[in-house]
């Protein structure tokens, strides 16, 4: 029997990407859900006409979007097998899909995340503070966790039974490094999957300000030393 794959892409005034990330997003998906969060443009329209299942969150942060589309598919008769977590920018190649749900399928593997390796990405596509970053969180989750993370890329695919027993719980910037810490801490098993990355439509909400870059990397070593000490 084939497993049901759903998609969520939490998106923020990304009217003129989100058409062209849904069209790219693989037959293999049953549902492709779009969580606009407080978005103030025609993201929702273009959303619904490229094909999505289009829900509204007033609350801003990533995590509250995720958690909206969650919660929408736990009200679902027919269940799902995996979730695929993509950004509504463009940055990723949604067409990639299949390689980041293969080890769930094919393999038995709990989570997956779609690694941006500096030889696939486009120049410019990450800052020097999302790299310096990405290194710094993975680099002690290995000291702390013996795990081998190498990004906290926000493409990425989880069974949903497993995601559902993490009880997710951040609201905004630290959901991905939450994920992975959550998952290690229960023995689940992973991999990456290396991706390739491109400069996104638009500006970036989070590296794009100095504001969310100090935000988003505060509220991720939070994550990382909370479980250190636990």
């Amino acid at each position: 029997m084939d497993q049901i794959i759903k998609v969520i892409i939490p998106a923020y005034n990304e009217e003129a990407s989100i058409g062209k990330v849904i069209a790219e997003i693989p037959e293999i998906v049953k549902e492709v859900i779009v969580v606009s969060n407080n978005s103030t443009d025609a993201t929702e329209q273009n959303a619904r006409t490229a094909g999505a299942t289009v829900l509204s969150e007033s609350r801003k942060g990533y995590g509250y979007a995720c958690l909206k589309g969650m919660k929408y598919i736990s009200n679902q008769k027919i269940k799902t097998d995996v979730i695929v977590f993509l950004d509504g920018d463009y940055s990723d190649y949604p067409q990639e899909l299949t390689k980041i749900v293969a080890p769930i399928l094919d393999e038995d593997v709990d989570l997956v995340i779609g690694t941006r390796v500096a030889e696939l990405r486009e120049k410019g596509s990450m800052t020097g503070p999302q790299i310096f970053g990405n290194w710094l969180a993975t680099s002690l989750m290995k000291l702390f966790f013996r795990a081998k993370f190498t990004d906290l890329g926000p493409f990425r695919a989880i069974k949903y039974d497993k995601l559902l027993a993490l009880k997710m719980q951040d609201k905004t910037y630290g959901w991905t490094v939450e994920m992975q810490l959550k998952a290690i801490k229960k023995n689940y098993t992973y991999t990456e999957v290396p991706v390739k990355y491109k400069n996104r439509i638009g500006t970036s909400k989070v590296s794009g300000t100095l504001k969310g870059a100090i935000f988003a990397g505060a509220k991720i070593l939070s994550w990382i030393f909370k479980y250190s000490f636990k």
